[in-house]
């Protein structure tokens, strides 16, 4: 067991998830963790397992969306001898060497109808079949599940088994983009500075106000890992001296998001075509802000929904599916 394992942050929205975090691991019960990619859900996790009543027992962690579907069975179920070609012996699956802990299924919405059906069968009887094999193994594992795709949409569009889902999520935890908890990001940067040090025995690398303002304008499409990696290359760039804001190197420039008035000014764009265009980008960020909510993105720009619509409407604004 990881004892420094700790969810990072002072938000209150990350504050709020470590209450989450505690209440999972004292039910025991079955967990659905929901977030974009990069957020932490894997830390999530290893600490509902650590501080739960099976934190001495294995953790078992499967990735859905790095295996292939025709593996992936195979993977979690085990096989017996000759149940395929390169079967030259009976193995045991991941389901089996995470008895009586705890299996993490990372990426579940990857997960193929077929395989969904199979799984199922774990979470409502507690037991399966190898690939191949016709005995029944019964097996105790906590099932804690973790995607970044809406499930709920998943199951309306027939991608996503409905019982599944809902066998799934009994304690639900959701995880919010790093864009939306800015104030995590110094906690953050300094666990990743004193991670990441140029040199052993060297101190951790610093970083300028002027660096810590490129950091906080970002809006970071690949939350807590991107900022992982940028702060680690950083550190190398700047070979453990003061990190400036040269060192960063942001895979989305903020200037995707700007409008260049003089630009406009010089192609001579009229006014209200100009500020139409404002309007227009202001209404696309707040829409990507609040994840493709409507209700949320018009009340962070004060409007009402009826007032978006009317907006949107002018602008031949066409939303995000």
């Amino acid at each position: 067991m990881n004892t420094h394992l700790t969810l990072l942050g002072v938000s209150a929205a990350i504050r709020g998830v470590e209450e989450e975090v505690n209440y999972a691991a004292r039910s025991g019960a079955k967990v659905l963790i929901t977030g974009e990619s990069g957020v932490g859900k894997e830390v999530v996790a290893r600490l509902i397992h650590s501080r739960g009543t099976r934190r001495n027992a294995p953790l078992v962690a499967i990735n859905c969306a790095g295996i292939p579907d025709s593996l992936l069975e195979s993977e979690l179920f085990g096989h017996v001898k000759g149940s395929f070609t390169d079967a030259h012996r009976d193995k045991a699956g991941w389901l089996e060497r995470a008895h009586g802990g705890t299996i993490f299924m990372d990426e579940i919405g990857e997960m193929s109808l077929n395989t969904q059906k199979k799984f199922l069968r774990i979470l409502q009887e507690g037991e399966f079949q190898r690939v191949g094999g016709n005995t029944t193994i019964k097996v105790d594992v906590r099932v804690i599940a973790a995607t970044n795709k809406n499930l709920e949409q998943e199951v309306r569009e027939g991608k996503f088994r409905e019982d599944l889902y809902y066998r799934l999520n009994v304690i639900n935890v959701s995880l919010p983009p790093l864009r939306d908890r800015m104030d995590d990001i110094p906690p953050l940067v300094a666990h990743f500075l004193d991670k990441y040090r140029y040199a052993p025995g060297r101190p951790p690398s610093k970083i300028s106000e002027e660096a810590m303002e490129v950091l906080y304008s970002y809006d970071w499409p690949g939350n807590v890992r991107e900022l992982e990696n940028v702060i680690e290359r950083a550190v190398i760039l700047s070979q453990g001296r003061m990190i400036g804001p040269e060192h960063l190197i942001l895979t989305k420039s903020t200037r995707d998001y700007t409008i260049d008035v003089s630009e406009m000014v010089r192609q001579q764009v009229p006014l209200v075509e100009a500020l139409a265009q404002v309007e227009k980008r202001i209404m696309e960020e707040a829409l990507r802000h609040a994840g493709g909510d409507i209700a949320k993105a018009s009340a962070r720009i004060g409007l009402t929904v009826d007032e978006w619509a009317a907006r949107a409407a002018a602008h031949n604004f066409v939303q995000p599916a």
